[in-house]
């Protein structure tokens, strides 16, 4: 993480936040987060990340105390965003990398991070999933909707290869993405009631409705579904489409053109919404 912040939109150093104004969200994780591309300076999907984070905050409003209205808008955050890269020369205006916004405590605190060190060769080479955990999810569970900061469940499976499933045996998601897969009817992802982070690159493949030949469902999924799975996705805001190339011991060959085929879509939806 770098050391320039914004707090309500004012520019901030890290090292001069105080842990008094975040203690709900410190000892009790009542607060949300959301983290997105930046582009050369641009922001990707901010609007929807912001539409989720309001979501949030509004489901919770008894438990989590939210940020000012007017630190949650766009114009806003795009404008702290912007004092932030020119106020910091480690950052710049064409800053690519990570941001990252917290609300809780009545804070929107926006901090950046570069890219995972090695981002091109896990866009290409993608991520194996070989262990499935069924015990931490529950069918239904609401929490699960929403991208708390309480998340140590997903944090310490991640780099594991690790698909979460429910008590039904039914596929969840994976600890740091939702996942798709490519079946001979339909490209499938579990519903967000299995229960699943209603992601927003997910959410964009579902508007598209499809890819290639073949319709974008949301369905349950369950292991033996994909056993015989041509291919399978993990996206997430920042990565946008991992390949896949092994799911429960078995080769997906076709995952790598998959997730090709799907960030140039993701891409050009983006553009269309800068």
């Amino acid at each position: 993480m770098t050391g320039t912040v914004a707090l309500n939109g004012e520019v901030r150093r890290l090292e001069e936040l105080r842990l008094g104004d975040f203690l709900q969200s410190f000892f009790f994780g009542a607060g949300f987060f959301e983290t997105f591309l930046i582009e050369e300076g641009a922001p990707r999907f901010l609007e929807r990340h912001l539409t989720r984070l309001q979501a949030s905050l509004t489901a919770h409003e008894g438990s989590v105390r939210a940020p000012p209205a007017q630190a949650l808008t766009p114009n806003a955050v795009r404008e702290s965003l912007r004092q932030c890269l020119a106020a910091d020369a480690g950052l710049g205006p064409r800053f690519t990398g990570v941001g990252k916004l917290v609300a809780g405590d009545g804070h929107l605190l926006l901090t950046f991070r570069p890219l995972p060190p090695h981002h091109e060769a896990s866009l290409r080479e993608g991520l194996a999933l070989e262990h499935l955990e069924e015990r931490g999810y529950r069918r239904g569970d609401p929490l699960a909707r929403h991208k708390s900061v309480s998340y140590l469940r997903q944090y310490a499976h991640l780099g594991r290869g690790t698909v979460f499933a429910n008590e039904l045996g039914e596929l969840c998601e994976a600890p740091n993405g939702n996942l798709f897969f490519l079946l001979d009817d339909a490209l499938v992802t579990p519903p967000v009631e299995a229960p699943c982070l209603p992601g927003i690159i997910r959410a964009v493949l579902l508007e598209e409705r499809r890819w290639t030949d073949k319709p974008i469902e949301e369905r349950t999924v369950r292991r033996e579904h994909v056993e015989h799975a041509h291919g399978c996705i993990l996206t997430n805001s920042v990565s946008l489409a991992l390949p896949i190339p092994r799911l429960f011991g078995r080769a997906l060959p076709h995952s790598a053109e998959l997730a090709r085929s799907v960030r140039a879509l993701v891409e050009a939806r983006a553009r269309l919404e800068a």
